[in-house]
């Protein structure tokens, strides 16, 4: 039998712990959403990428990164859509520029994830009636906003902050018809933050506001290496 050199006790490499392995493939997982968006991968695609099962890497991201593979694509997207249109592009350009088949599919994404088209969102709200109310929530007071279409804004407020965060978020829709009613968001309201209300089968809207700020979050978390921030 061959004799082998024993590696002294502080010489034996230590197995990787399983949350940085996970924290590695959800970090290839995103760095690969990212190169990639604009081709709309599916989660097939991304798994095969990055070499684990369907099943896991949905698992893994939505425990890590707070959302599903598709959610962040659809995050990038549309993040990437506001931008367009904001420098003017027509909604026709920006479909395609951010890598969707046509202006259905655009509209579809706004419709979903800000309860406003496209067109009505790059006119700052204009014709849209913007129902408001501020309610009670495990974070202060919270502030629902919704459109005839759904949940359009949610934000918190620092108690005697009410009127600041109204106005940030109102300056969002200049040209909407803000109206407070908070008859109207109680039940949004209720559904958000009492678990009792949360059913699979009647699932919130998604408020992707301020993904810009949590893609940006991400991108400078993926940077600091593990067991380090």
């Amino acid at each position: 039998m061959e004799n082998r050199p024993m590696l002294s006790p502080d010489r034996i490499p230590e197995p990787l712990p399983a949350a940085a392995a996970d924290y590695a493939v959800v970090r290839r997982a995103i760095e690969f959403i990212s190169a990639h968006w604009r081709a709309q991968p599916e989660i097939a695609e991304i798994a095969a990428a990055i070499g684990i099962s369907e099943t896991d890497l949905h698992h893994l991201f939505r425990r890590w990164a707070g959302l599903t593979p598709k959610a962040f694509v659809q995050a990038l997207t549309l993040d990437h859509a506001r931008r367009i249109l904001r420098e003017s592009a027509s909604v026709l350009d920006a479909a395609y520029e951010v890598g969707l088949s046509g202006p259905g599919r655009l509209h579809d994404l706004f419709v979903t994830h800000e309860a406003m088209s496209p067109g009505e969102w790059k006119s700052g709200g204009e014709g849209l009636t913007v129902r408001y109310g501020f309610h009670p929530s495990p974070f202060g007071a919270a502030l629902v906003m919704m459109t005839g279409r759904g949940l359009a804004g949610l934000a918190f407020s620092d108690p005697g902050a009410e009127e600041a965060s109204l106005a940030d978020m109102t300056g969002r829709w200049p040209r909407a018809r803000h109206v407070a009613d908070p008859a109207a968001t109680a039940p949004v309201a209720q559904r958000i933050f009492d678990p009792a209300q949360w059913r699979a089968e009647r699932p919130l809207r998604i408020v992707l506001i301020g993904t810009d700020f949590q893609v940006r979050v991400w991108e400078t978390l993926l940077k600091v290496p593990v067991g380090r921030t």
